[in-house]
């Protein structure tokens, strides 16, 4: 579970305060699928980073799974991004000249998985997103921009982190392609998985649990869906 408390992130130049996050308070609940949205600059990205324990609050307190992230050391950070979150960029951030299977396995050779369940882990976490195996073997830069944001989400589930978090994966494909990844989202979250998507104000079809619209650094409002 995510508990957010009075999150505040400022940054300092000087005698200048700039206020990039103010006082966000949200709870989420194990197996959620929620959509950050807002407008550029709105402190979406910001969060991303306080949830994803990239960064540190200024003040205020972030739990996951009962731990407060916000009171960690680095290294303590670098261990919960490394067991409990995946990530999913807009960019994908694959090799271009590593095979899928091995983009996918990364993730494992830096927790010194031995190779031999590397390979086999990675294999099923590709088996989760829908790729199709005879893809395994390709190069990253012979696929088509869905098949590299499966591959990437692949790698974010690799080492089953109990968070995955999304920054505009759809950013960077077409519609029709970025609506099957999202679907693979979707899936995914049939299975249990808590996902967090950031993204622009828009409609979404997917089925969410809440939408947290945020404006001028903090939640302008928070939508429970009930289906």
């Amino acid at each position: 579970m995510i508990e957010c408390k009075n999150l505040t992130k400022i940054y300092k130049n000087g005698d200048a305060e700039t206020v990039v996050l103010n006082n966000v308070s949200f709870v989420i609940a194990d197996g959620e699928f929620i959509a950050i949205m807002g407008p550029s600059g709105s402190g979406k990205s910001t969060l991303m980073h306080l949830i994803g324990a990239l960064d540190t609050p200024t003040s205020g307190s972030y739990f996951l799974d009962g731990q407060d992230i916000s009171k960690l050391s680095d290294d303590e950070l670098a261990d919960i991004r490394k067991n409990k979150i995946g990530f999913v960029f807009q960019s994908f951030n694959l090799l271009a000249r590593a095979t899928v299977l091995r983009n996918v396995a990364l993730p494992l050779v830096y927790a010194g998985v031995p190779k031999e369940k590397r390979e086999e882990t990675a294999r099923q976490a590709l088996f989760q997103t829908g790729m199709e195996e005879k893809r395994f073997k390709h190069l990253s830069n012979q696929l088509s921009g869905g098949q590299m944001q499966r591959v990437a989400i692949a790698r974010a589930l690799v080492n089953n982190p109990s968070l995955i978090l999304a920054d505009e994966p759809t950013g960077n494909l077409d519609t029709k392609t970025g609506e099957i990844v999202l679907k693979t989202f979707e899936n995914l979250n049939q299975k249990g998985r808590t996902i967090m998507v950031l993204s622009p104000i828009k409609f979404f079809y997917l089925k969410l649990a809440k939408i947290i619209l945020f404006d001028f650094c903090q939640i302008w409002l928070i939508l429970k869906i009930i289906f």
